[in-house]
């Protein structure tokens, strides 16, 4: 008789990577954020046939490919949809949405929205660049205004979409940043989005070496990039700065930078805390441009869709039995044509 193992086996990095060559360019963030990935899976405890990772198009949309795990290439911008049908039809699973800023944020973005206001059980991963890179180096949502690009050869006039700001808009139950060049930071993010009952969504700032090389180069210069990133913790006043000498405070319901010292100390600050049930003081966080923000603005808990659904067909079941799919087309509004 063949016994099934049914026990959770030990895997490593290595189980997760597929046979399928890795194909960007050289240098581009995907890498960073595939190779995380990989690290942090074998630390959640749970099967590989038991993860799903599903992308639309963009480079960033390769993914599944380089997964060995179940995958999905669906269409463009419609990843999320997929997700949420299958966190419906099979609660278990741990689904991941790997999407980029033009994907998700331009024909994606109304499914995306709903996805999040619904609070399906699925992890999405923002890679934001700034720029279309697959169709080589149009401008994109997140793009910043009066970017010159071969589709704005005189500089873009559009205001750029925030992605955290518009999750949090859709009632996200956790919204994160991290940077590709944070391994540490990047696979903590990843791990906590994991523990997340819910829509989760990480944005992840991403480097596209090719089309748009410039875009982060005060996050990754060394000696820049901590005047440039303010990276909260829970509980804590949120200090930042090469020197750890600058601070946040909200005055008339704007954040503004001050410097520590001359009366002004870390009590005055203020103090991160991610589980606050309003959605006001991440919301705030979201609009901040200078120092971005990394790490989770928003965590706090909600019902899922899918349970929402299922309490309702167990309702619907309770008070008129078991039925089959002839009986409920035949239930009502049905004409006969001779």
């Amino acid at each position: 008789m063949t016994t099934i193992d049914l026990e959770t086996p030990t895997l490593t990095r290595k189980d997760f990577v597929s046979d399928q060559e890795v194909r960007w360019c050289p240098g581009c963030g995907d890498y960073s954020i595939l190779a995380q990935m990989q690290k942090v899976l074998p630390d959640l405890g749970i099967r590989r046939e038991n993860i799903v990772f599903i992308s639309g198009i963009g480079c960033s949309s390769r993914f599944p490919y380089y997964m060995n795990t179940y995958g999905i290439h669906s269409i463009h911008g419609r990843a999320p949809t997929l997700a949420t049908g299958l966190a419906i039809s099979n609660p278990d699973l741990s689904i991941w949405v790997i999407t980029g800023d033009g994907d998700g944020l331009s024909i994606g973005g109304n499914h995306l929205i709903h996805a999040i206001r619904r609070n399906a059980n699925i992890n999405i991963i923002l890679f934001n660049n700034r720029v279309y890179g697959l169709t080589k180096g149009q401008f994109s949502p997140t793009s910043r205004q009066g970017m010159r690009t071969k589709s704005s050869p005189m500089g873009s006039i559009e205001q750029p979409l925030e992605p955290l700001s518009l999750a949090l808009s859709a009632g996200a139950t956790f919204v994160a940043r991290t940077i590709d060049t944070n391994p540490n930071h990047l696979g903590e993010t990843l791990t906590r989005a994991a523990a997340h009952k819910g829509t989760s969504l990480v944005e992840v700032y991403q480097n596209c070496l090719i089309f748009n090389p410039q875009e982060w180069t005060d996050y990754h210069n060394r000696q820049t990039r901590d005047d440039h990133m303010l990276f909260l913790e829970d509980g804590q006043p949120m200090v930042f700065g090469v020197n750890q000498d600058q601070g946040i405070i909200v005055r008339d319901l704007q954040p503004e930078i001050v410097k520590l010292g001359n009366g002004i100390s870390e009590d005055d600050l203020l103090v991160h805390d991610a589980t606050s049930e309003s959605p006001t003081l991440a919301y705030i966080l979201s609009r901040l441009r200078h120092p971005a923000v990394m790490g989770v603005l928003r965590e706090v808990e909600g019902p899922t869709y899918a349970e929402g659904l299922m309490h309702q067909v167990a309702e619907a079941k309770a008070k008129k039995g078991q039925s089959d799919l002839l009986s409920l087309y035949q239930e009502s509004d049905l004409w006969e044509v001779k």
